[in-house]
């Protein structure tokens, strides 16, 4: 795990504890979203416009299709912040 990926969990982790009001111990890299965070929705779209304020650029509804768990948005705002660095 990369400096730069611990630091990205750590944002997210500050991010989704505060947006969605959860115990930061609760949000892990293996937490899924759904099942074990209790996200809807109405969360999914939230987490998104969040998202976009960290990478700088619109996330597109298939990149949120494919976000199961937490260690999934880590590798797509790292994803998304190597592109931004090339």
């Amino acid at each position: 795990m990369s400096e730069s990926h611990e630091k990205i969990f750590e944002d997210v982790r500050a991010m989704m504890a505060e947006t969605f009001e959860l115990e930061p111990e609760r949000i892990t890299r293996a937490a899924r979203l759904y099942e074990d965070l209790d996200l809807d929705s109405i969360d999914a779209l939230d987490m998104v416009v969040k998202l976009q304020e960290i990478i700088h650029r619109r996330v597109e509804e298939q990149e949120l299709r494919s976000l199961r768990t937490v260690g999934d948005v880590v590798e797509m705002v790292a994803a998304a912040q190597l592109g931004a660095a090339e």
